[in-house]
């Protein structure tokens, strides 16, 4: 997967930071016709998630000046399949910035070559720091809103942040303990260079291709190999991985809906010499269903937690379901909107 930086002929630089009109950008491409699901019909989430990643960095970096990192990827939801051979759009643009950070809102359109009708396939927000050459936050130029909409993703992305906390919070706190006995996959493997940017580290879409992938082994063990994802959040990065290091990704069923099956996802990765010295790199939470031939969700058996660990695990699920319930949503006009770019009514003093 080439990232988006590669075809950059030069690194970021300073003096090009915060310039009008770096505050977003759009990656427009066809889908891979070799990038397909078991069932052979749609692109995978994980493949999808590089994207966003992609796009976010190219982003952050064109507004930065300079190199950073993948930290938080938040409330995913795939609204709709994108197939191969699809002409796609990923559209990525600054709706806050901290000190470090940049909130970036990316969003995926997909469209039959022949039609060119694009129908939204998901949104998210994404957050990128800015690194120095020793991979040490710095200061990134302060972002204002210029237009009404841009005011609105403002406000969105500063409504969201407590919240986001509290998500976080209690996705930290819950761990696997050897007395949980509900269905997961341990994925093993090494990093390779392949995997990595210019610092050494690995590309944060391609950790999240990981966790979609032992997500999917996950939950198509517990229903059938036309399990497919519908929603991934709360994707922490804790700590880069680097190339030869030994990565573990341990997903684990945490309860099922009527229809759908909820999998947490841990990664771990620990430098080959010291295999047993794991240290968590990232987390998330991930929503799959199980599709019918007309890829209508189906329903699932139920999985009955029987642990005093399974039960906890499972009222961690529930209460994450309450806090996403209570995100502010991105209205589909404002999304809309900035996807066509600037030209609305402009609210810079």
């Amino acid at each position: 997967m080439i990232r988006a930086d590669a075809f950059s002929t030069r690194s970021p630089r300073a003096e090009d930071a915060g310039q009008p009109g770096g505050d977003r950008i759009t990656l427009r491409f066809l889908a891979s016709t070799t990038d397909v699901t078991a069932n052979g019909q749609s692109v995978p989430a994980g493949r999808v998630l590089e994207w966003i990643d992609n796009a976010g960095y190219a982003c952050a970096v064109g507004w930065a000046g300079t190199h950073c990192v993948t930290a938080y990827v938040g409330n995913i939801h795939f609204t709709r399949p994108i197939r191969p051979g699809d002409l796609v759009e990923v559209h990525a643009q600054i709706m806050l910035t901290g000190t470090s950070s940049m909130h970036i809102l990316v969003t995926v359109r997909a469209s039959d070559i022949r039609t060119r009708q694009y129908q939204p396939a998901l949104h998210c927000i994404v957050i990128f720091v800015a690194v120095d050459g020793d991979g040490t936050p710095c200061r990134v130029p302060t972002w204002h809103p210029a237009t009404v909409p841009d005011l609105e993703l403002q406000q969105l992305a500063e409504e969201r942040i407590e919240l986001r906390q509290r998500i976080q919070a209690v996705m930290q706190a819950a761990h696997y303990s050897g007395e949980a006995t509900s269905p997961s996959i341990l994925l093993r493997f090494l990093a390779t260079p392949a995997d990595v940017d210019s610092s050494g580290k690995v590309h944060g879409g391609t950790v999240m291709r990981w966790i979609d992938e032992a997500a999917y082994a996950c939950a198509a063990g517990w229903s059938s190999e036309s399990a497919a994802a519908v929603y991934a959040g709360g994707i922490q990065f804790r700590h880069p991985i680097a190339a030869g290091n030994i990565v573990e990704v341990h997903a684990r069923l945490i309860h099922t809906g009527p229809h759908s099956m909820h999998i947490n996802i841990h990664v771990q990765s620990a430098p080959v010499h010291t295999p047993n010295n794991l240290t968590p790199t990232a987390q998330c939470l991930s929503i799959f269903v199980q599709l019918d031939s007309d890829g209508h969700a189906t329903t699932i058996d139920p999985w009955v937690p029987a642990s005093d660990a399974d039960k906890k695990l499972d009222t961690h699920a529930l209460t994450l379901i309450e806090l996403r319930n209570e995100l502010p949503a991105i209205p589909p006009e404002t999304e809309a909107r900035n996807h066509r770019g600037r030209g609305y009514e402009d609210v810079r003093p």
